[in-house]
Formats: structure tokens, sequence, C-alpha cells
């Protein structure tokens, strides 16, 4: 009876806090959003709809992170399809859309994560000026401690270059933290000589490698300093996360993974991050950035993506490559303490010695039914064959579309079976990583792959019946079909 009613007393307690968090999130509508928004400094708005699963995804973060945010930044909902005229003002036509406002009025488009912990620190940048204040040395180390990168510009109070700071803080306040003083005596200790703007980076990620601080010497402009900004705030070996990823991941990057986590474990945390800067500042010139992660926060990643079980490596560092161009490179041997199997490691992928990942299916023993089945490693067999036109459908073994597909799909390729120029093909997309070229966001995704023009496919956008798939492969094909066996005639 105790062991029941401790289970009852543990589910009321989760209702409780769900309920509470729900409450959190103010609902407004077309009768009450004007006067209510205006109530509040800064505001999070989603606007929704109760079909939409993306809606019905982000919700039970968008509630705790106003639990989270309660007291400091008000996050409110607004169901679109009973007050459509407020959407419709907002230009919410697709959901949810996620809006900052201000007093009221709308601020712009809320860009950043959609985790709970994401809003959280999004928003917070939110609150408050958009440059602080810093009047005393006492100021200045209360703010450049922080756990993440601060921009301090230090300028007399007439100066030319304060209101143009002060434009670039207001414009750039969601990414970065700024502050300004008007002593620019508070920045000598940092090589500034007269005034000037100063890069702090985190206290976290300090080390012997490279300067804690960057000074900023050109003429301040919004373009300008949002430039520094770029090409500085992460340092020689950031810290990557599941909300600046896609930031750092626009260049090659090679990222160690292992159990990070500066709160919970500051030292070890750095050691591995000095084992690893020691190794990658030999190689900072070279076109290949470096960061280091929390390797729990990437773990389905890890697994999915580079075949890295977390059996593997154990309690040592995980190490990855991953350029522009999708091409994927995992270390297979142990990371050394001294740094020695890291450094091969470079040694070999600046050679072009290491082989690429690819997460692919076996290659299928069989492959002689009219749908040719392509795995990733076959796709250069099959899909790019220079004489062959290919029709190549990624799909979703769980998608109901591709199933409702499969039959039409299975008659077109049996009409062209014996057509010796074309192939009609499929991949499943969740078990093959999709090649370079083709955008494939939901399922099932169709393109043509001309002969003699591979790296030119071709987005299939008609609708999904058979006359239209054999309509769009004549008009494609540059030469004419055999359909059932006949030769169509141009």
């Amino acid at each position: 009876m105790m062991r029941c009613g401790g289970v009852a007393l543990l589910l009321a307690a989760v209702a409780l806090t769900t309920l509470c968090e729900r409450r959190d999130v103010l609902e407004l509508g077309d009768a009450d959003f004007d006067y209510l928004a205006a109530e509040h400094e800064t505001m999070l708005v989603m606007f929704y709809a109760p079909w939409c699963g993306h809606c019905k995804k982000l919700s039970p973060d968008f509630a705790k992170a106003a639990s989270w945010l309660k007291g400091s930044v008000q996050l409110a909902k607004v169901d679109c399809t009973a007050n459509a005229d407020t959407c419709r003002g907002f230009g919410a036509s697709a959901y949810p859309l996620l809006k900052v406002f201000r007093n009221g009025v709308d601020s712009g488009t809320y860009d950043g994560p959609r985790t709970a912990e994401g809003m959280v620190h999004y928003m917070k940048k939110q609150t408050g000026p958009d440059s602080v204040l810093l009047r005393t040395e006492e100021d200045l180390q209360a703010f450049i401690n922080n756990y993440d990168a601060s921009i301090v510009g230090f300028f007399q109070p007439d100066s030319a270059g304060l209101p143009e700071y002060l434009k670039a803080a207001a414009l750039l306040r969601e990414q970065f933290r700024f502050a300004h003083s008007s002593d620019p005596s508070l920045g000598q200790p940092y090589s500034l000589q007269q005034q000037g703007v100063l890069l702090f980076r985190p206290p976290r990620l300090s080390s012997r490698f490279e300067e804690d601080s960057v000074l900023y010497k050109d003429h301040v402009t919004v373009a300008s300093l949002r430039r520094f900004i770029r090409d500085n705030l992460y340092g020689l070996c950031p810290h990557l996360t599941l909300e600046n990823k896609e930031r750092l991941r626009v260049r090659d990057l090679l990222t160690v993974y292992y159990d990070l986590d500066y709160r919970l474990n500051p030292t070890g945390s750095k050691y591995w991050r000095n084992r690893v800067l020691k190794v990658v500042s030999r190689y900072s010139s070279r076109g290949l950035s470096f960061a280091v992660a929390n390797k729990n926060d990437f773990l389905s990643e890890l697994e999915e993506d580079f075949g890295l079980g977390m059996s593997e490596g154990a309690e040592l560092p995980l190490v990855t490559i991953q350029t522009r161009l999708g091409h994927k490179y995992t270390m297979r041997e142990e990371f050394t303490r001294d740094g020695s199997s890291l450094e091969r490691f470079l040694d070999d992928y600046f050679s072009g010695l290491l082989k690429r990942y690819i997460k692919s299916q076996s290659i299928p023993e069989n492959n002689n039914s009219p749908v040719k089945v392509v795995v990733a490693e076959s796709f250069e067999d099959v899909v790019n064959q220079p004489d062959k036109d290919v029709l190549l459908q990624f799909f979703s073994p769980r998608c109901p579309h591709c199933k409702k597909l499969s039959p039409v799909y299975i008659e077109l390729a049996q009409q062209l079976y014996l057509d010796p120029n074309i192939i009609i093909a499929e991949m499943d997309a969740t078990a093959n990583d999709v090649p370079l070229g083709y955008d494939v966001q939901g399922f099932p995704t169709i393109y043509f792959a001309p002969a003699g023009k591979k790296d030119q496919p071709i987005r299939y956008e008609g609708t999904r019946e058979l006359k239209d798939f054999v309509k769009f492969l004549k008009r494609e094909s540059r030469r004419p079909l055999v359909l059932n066996g006949v030769r169509e005639e141009l």
C-alpha cells in the first residue's frame, strides 16, 4: 500500500509540475493580444496550430522555458486556428512561428535554439539594455567573468565611435553580450592604448595557447565589428554545443568528443581540451577548424552519422572530421594522452590518406527487381553511370506517403524494365548518407539524374501518378523511352 501511495504522490507531483508550466505560458487571442502584450517589456510568442506536429513537439520545451524564465521574460502563445486576425497581422502562415515582442511591439522573428535551455539562454539576452554601462574595474570583471564571450567598447562620452558601437549592440544583442565604458583606462591591462573594442573569450576556455582577449583596431562600423566578432569569437578550439553547432559547422571541422562539462567537471574538461590544443595549435593555418564537445549531447549523431558507439573509446575522447562538402572521417586509433594518435590522424588527413566514413547499408547480392536498390556504397556505380538516366526515390520505411507511392513506383519500373537506358531506383535515406547535391528534407523525395549531367540532378516536383512520372521522364530523357517493350517516338 505504501508503495502504491508513493507512486500516486509522484504522479500527482509530475502532473502538478506540468500544470504549473502550462500556466506560465500566457494564452493570447484577437480580443486581448494588443493590450496584454504591451504590459510586458520582453515577451516570446509562439503562433501555432493545434494540428501541427512541430508545434506539439515544441510545446513541452516552450512550457519548461516559460517556467524557468518566469519573472524575467513572459512566454505566450496564440492559436492561429481561432485567432486568424492576430496571426495574419504578424505574418504567421507556417507553424510554429516564434516572435520576440518588446512592450507589445514586434521586435523580429526568433531564430534561436528550440530547446528549453536554448530558449532560456537566448531570451535572457533580450532583457536589459543593448549594452551594459561599466563604471569600475569591479563592473568590468563581473561582466567578463561569464560563461559566454563578452564584447566591451571603451569610448570617451563624446566619441564618434560610441553611437556606432551602440547601434551594433542593438542589432547583434541576440547573438552576443555587449558592454561599454567611458573610462578607457579600464582597458589598458589588455593592451588598449586609447579607445577601442575588446573581445573577451569565456574564462573557461582560457589556455596558454592563445590570448584571452582580442583588440579591435579598425574604425567602428556595424559591418566591420560584426566581422571582427565572427572571426575571433570562438578562438582556436571552441566548445561546440547544440546551440552553436550550425555556426561552427560552416567550415571544415574536427571535433573531439568526451565527458565535457565545465560546470560539473571543469578540471577534466580543461585537461582533455589542453591535450587537444597542444596538437591542433600546430595545424591552425591549414584550413581546418577545431572544437571540443560533450559527447552525451551528440550520442545519436555519433552513432548514426559516424558509426561510433559509446563502447568505442570508453572514457577516452572520440574524434571526427566533417567537411563543408559533407565528407566524414573518424579516428579509429585510440586517443593517446600525449596526443600522438591525434597528430597521426591529422597528418593522414592532410596527406589525403584517410578513408571517408560513409553510412551505408550492405550492397544487395541480388538486385534484379524492376526497382533497383541503391545504398551509399553503390551510389556511384548505380546512379552515376554516365550513360544511364536514373530516377531515384529517397524514402523512409516508416513514411506513409512512401508506402502509398510504392505500387505506382513499382508499376513505373515494370513498364520501363526493358529500357536499357533508364534505371528506376530507391534509397533508404534513414540508413544511408544522402550524397552531395541532393537535398532531402522529407519523404519521399525524388530526383532525376540525367545521363551526362550527373552533377545536375533534377528534383521531381510533379504529382505521384503514373502518367505524370512518364510525362516527366519523356521530357527530361534525351533518348526515347521503351515502355512495355515498345520504343516511344520522339
